[in-house]
């Protein structure tokens, strides 16, 4: 690393004569990243002194390629997919999830998955009932009872009525009584947040329905993480309100995968009573059986088993697991959450040291996998820049915007197969969607990413000039680089063409020159920066200057770029995320699917 550190220093690009990977010592994991670092402290923003090099004007900060003939990772289609925490039967925004304007903002993201799981998957049970008006409950006012619950009834009739995806278009009253429903719940949900005591949730036969034709009507593939708490005397899994529900499920025929359980390190405070991995894996080889029996999923996927942060306790959770069921499951699951969302504060986004933690933790996973199953898939599930529900104007603001884009990156460049953000719409501040239905800078991130970004990671090569730290200064990775080909769905551009995304945590502008294989290319820039007086604390954001909104409850607005001539030095703002199509590239490794 030193040496690498030492050529970028310098200014010299890494010599044909460097041993192979060599690059990858400079970032956590892989030469799949590019990381920069200046002084951002007050005061020091002065320009670089840097020589001019043949056939660059002016002053550029970094040369960059990108190796087009082969991808060194390729993640899955649906690699940026979703989720829903059961919570939204306590607090009733299931009941509006046919609302168009949801499902037009959920189509946005397909292809995907969208994982109905969280908290209270372990205190869930199915109810096989159709009257909804018989099973809901709730605290709130005697017109909740009457004129709310009414309106859910006629809604649903209604949509009994359609054929196909069942599409509602609920009334601005109706909404406003549902938001005000779900305030009351809120404080509810995070009084069992904060205690660690959660109340059990009926799932009925309609909810299900509900949910379902959310996922089909959206594009996206359903997984349903089941009750694992549900435990015979001598602590074995107790499957019969699962067979229950995959009964149901098979008799409509969704297509649906499963899971069991969430973040099963934290049973013993949940209910007194651990699960250990051995037992673990007996439970998922239970349910596997179970779903062989079905001959709707007896080829359906299975994950797990969705462990919290691998600390030591967890990988031997992990290990124990792996041992029994490691063959039986599909893909293995953990799940991050940054910060601890009662104390975040903004500039804890723009921590580099912040950003890197999750390296640490998928070489944790890595190592166990490589154990016992060389090769297995791994997902990235229930992530999200902050736990506790997140804070108001800070996980749904611009400046969260950054931890999600470096997380995208990060994960894609090692390997990670899926990452399964939360959430799509809940009842805290981590969501992309708030509840007037309104898209948050995460959104409208996770948006551009599917629109431009394919699964196919490539390798960047790099050269550039820094000041040399003086004695006892760190130096900070604050410029962030990932390639990968352009997204085969875009027919805007040709197969061949390569999509940069960039993150810029300085507080001055970057300048980047590409070279080799990218030189002289047109580039469509695509760069989103906060709208409004708030700054990073926004929950608006412009794309190229341009505000993003929805156009109608049935529309996303066009995806503008703004088109650079070829050979132009890409200039990054401060505090800002980009992406860039360099066109008509015609790599090799994107030629193809």
């Amino acid at each position: 690393s030193e040496l690498i550190r030492g050529f970028l220093l310098s200014g010299m690009p890494c010599p044909s004569s460097c041993p192979p990977g060599l690059l990858a010592l400079m970032a956590p994991g892989l030469a799949l990243m590019a990381t920069f670092s200046l002084s951002s402290q007050a005061g020091d923003r002065r320009a670089l002194p840097v020589e001019k090099s043949p056939g660059v004007k002016g002053r550029t900060l970094i040369l960059l390629d990108v190796n087009t003939k082969s991808p060194v990772r390729i993640i899955s289609e649906n690699f940026l997919s979703l989720q829903l925490d059961p919570s939204i039967i306590h607090d009733g925004w299931l009941d509006f999830l046919s609302s168009r304007r949801l499902v037009t903002l959920a189509r946005g993201l397909a292809p995907a998955f969208l994982r109905f799981a969280g908290k209270r998957t372990d205190f869930l049970q199915f109810h096989n009932v159709k009257n909804p008006a018989k099973s809901r409950g709730g605290p709130g006012p005697d017109y909740y009872l009457k004129n709310y619950e009414d309106d859910i009834v006629r809604s649903d009739i209604a949509l009994d009525k359609q054929k196909g995806c069942k599409i509602a278009q609920h009334p601005d009253i109706m909404l406003e009584l549902q938001r005000e429903k779900a305030a009351q719940m809120h404080l509810v949900l995070l009084k069992e947040q904060f205690s660690n005591t959660y109340s059990n949730l009926t799932l009925t036969a309609r909810s299900l329905d509900k949910l379902y034709n959310f996922a089909d009507c959206s594009g996206l593939h359903l997984i349903f993480a089941l009750n694992a708490l549900r435990r015979n005397p001598n602590n074995s899994w107790n499957s019969s309100n699962a067979l229950s529900l995959l009964k149901y499920s098979a008799s409509k025929k969704y297509n649906i995968s499963w899971e069991l359980g969430n973040e099963p390190n934290n049973y013993r405070t949940l209910i007194g009573r651990s699960v250990n991995g051995s037992q673990l894996g007996k439970d998922y080889i239970q349910l596997r059986s179970l779903l062989q029996l079905i001959r709707t999923y007896s080829r359906a996927n299975l994950y797990g088993p969705n462990i919290g942060r691998p600390r030591k306790n967890v990988i031997a959770l992990l290990e124990g697991f792996m041992k029994v069921a490691g063959s039986t499951v599909d893909a293995v699951t953990w799940q991050h959450y940054y910060i601890d969302g009662r104390v975040a504060k903004v500039t804890d986004f723009l921590k580099t040291r912040l950003l890197d933690t999750l390296s640490d933790q998928i070489r944790k996973i890595q190592k166990v996998l490589n154990t016992y199953t060389p090769g297995k898939k791994i997902w990235l599930e229930g992530v999200g820049t902050t736990s506790a529900g997140g804070m108001n104007n800070l996980s749904d603001s611009y400046a969260a915007g950054f931890l999600w884009l470096n997380t995208l990156g990060l994960l894609a460049s090692q390997g990670i197969d899926v990452v399964v953000r939360h959430s799509f719409l809940d009842h805290g501040h981590n969501h992309l969607v708030d509840q007037n239905f309104n898209p948050l800078p995460d959104y409208w991130l996770s948006l551009l990413y599917k629109r431009l970004i394919g699964p196919k990671v490539l390798a960047i090569h790099v050269a550039g000039l820094q000041r040399k730290p003086r004695p006892g200064r760190v130096i900070r990775d604050k410029l962030r680089i990932y390639a990968h080909c352009t997204s085969y769905h875009n027919h805007n551009y040709v197969r061949g063409s390569i999509t940069l995304y960039i993150i810029n945590l300085h507080r001055s502008r970057k300048k980047i020159k590409l070279a080799g294989t990218l030189r002289d290319k047109i580039v469509h820039q695509y760069l989103l920066q906060p709208y409004g007086k708030d700054g990073l604390h926004s929950k608006s954001v412009q794309l190229n200057g341009q505000p993003l909104a929805m156009v109608d409850d049935g529309t996303l607005p066009e995806l503008k770029p703004r088109p650079l001539r070829a050979g132009r030095t890409l200039v990054i703002p401060p505090l800002t995320m980009s992406f860039y199509v360099v066109k008509n590239v015609n790599a090799l490794a994107c030629r193809y699917r």
